[in-house]
């Protein structure tokens, strides 16, 4: 009879786990976002030839000789893509900044600038921004390789992704654009602000901004402004900055959360799921951030571990499968 009880109990637990599992799978997917699996390189019209090709074997040189697609991407497009957040843009403008994206199954967003001929042209915008950005502009699961010919503060690049989408017949919303060019802008201003400063580090800035972004998405109803005022705080504190960066840098990254929210970004399904794979890449590359003051009690109090819920749950399945087949052998 204690045989028969494990052999239940397990299949069980072994039937809940797997129901679980496939739900989990199945919300990981992405929906309307999802890209096609050709490659696509948005490459700068101000380029020359010789620039153009080797920009092309630049960003290429991952797929290994796979099929890719092109296309340009001009003064129009930044136009389009980047003018409605306050740039200056014209038809005319240079473009020399390149991307390719690459679809991927999970993961989430993953960002390289990829040097020019041994030089990093990408003078401002950190890769971590990039990713940062390319989340609250509904980009999901992807590789992003981005380069320039030119010295460039590196403010339009994201224009050539937005286009590659486009291409890959995804559709963005410009409302979450909008908020990502904001959030790019933001994020490489305050981390201009703070560079050399002790204590201080992008990738810091960056996983707090990802984290507030969590725990925004984690709510349940709409979220006020004084609330996303405490998230911040609370992960400011938690990533150490809060003595770091003053008032006023402050207030533009609560703006800048306000304007994601306002995007409508945190109604994708998996914005919460692609907003930490983002944060656990950030670890990985600076992963000194992960110290023993920022444990899931410390970023804030509408957060909560996946994996403790799990346990947890199973614990009381359990409990309560013990309990009813006990009553039974009994009986």
């Amino acid at each position: 009879m204690r045989f028969i009880k494990h052999l239940f109990l397990s299949i069980t637990a072994f039937t809940v786990l797997t129901s679980l599992t496939n739900l989990n799978t199945t919300t990981v997917k992405a929906g309307t976002n999802e890209l096609s699996t050709i490659p696509v390189i948005a490459l700068g019209n101000s380029l020359k030839n010789k620039q153009r090709q080797q920009t092309i074997k630049i960003l290429t040189q991952s797929l290994h000789g796979a099929n890719y697609q092109e296309t340009n991407i001009s003064g129009k497009d930044l136009v389009k893509y980047l003018n409605p957040t306050g740039n200056n843009f014209t038809i005319n403008s240079n473009v020399w900044s390149s991307a390719m994206l690459q679809k991927t199954k999970d993961h989430g967003v993953q960002v390289q600038s990829i040097p020019y001929h041994g030089k990093n042209n990408i003078t401002t915008i950190t890769e971590d921004q990039y990713a940062n950005a390319a989340l609250t502009a509904g980009i999901q699961n992807c590789k992003i390789y981005i380069t320039s010919a030119i010295p460039i503060d590196g403010s339009s690049a994201l224009a050539g992704v937005y286009k590659d989408c486009k291409e890959q017949g995804t559709n963005l919303s410009q409302k979450q654009i909008d908020a990502a060019q904001d959030e790019l802008n933001t994020l490489s201003s305050v981390n201009n602000q703070n560079k050399g400063k002790t204590n201080f580090s992008d990738s810091q800035l960056n996983e707090a901004i990802a984290e507030a972004k969590k725990d925004m998405s984690n709510q349940s109803h709409s979220i006020s402004d004084n609330e996303i005022k405490a998230i911040i705080n609370n992960q400011l504190n938690a990533n150490h900055l809060e003595n770091v960066i003053n008032n006023n840098q402050k207030n533009t990254t609560v703006k800048l959360l306000k304007n994601v929210r306002d995007s409508g970004a945190l109604h994708n399904s998996s914005f919460k799921l692609q907003t930490n794979q983002l944060i656990q890449q950030i670890n990985k590359k600076a992963p000194h951030l992960i110290n023993d003051s920022k444990s899931s009690n410390s970023t804030s109090s509408n957060s909560f571990s996946f994996s403790n819920w799990f346990v947890e749950f199973g614990d009381s399945i359990a409990k309560y499968l013990k309990k009813t087949l006990d009553s039974l052998i009994l009986i």
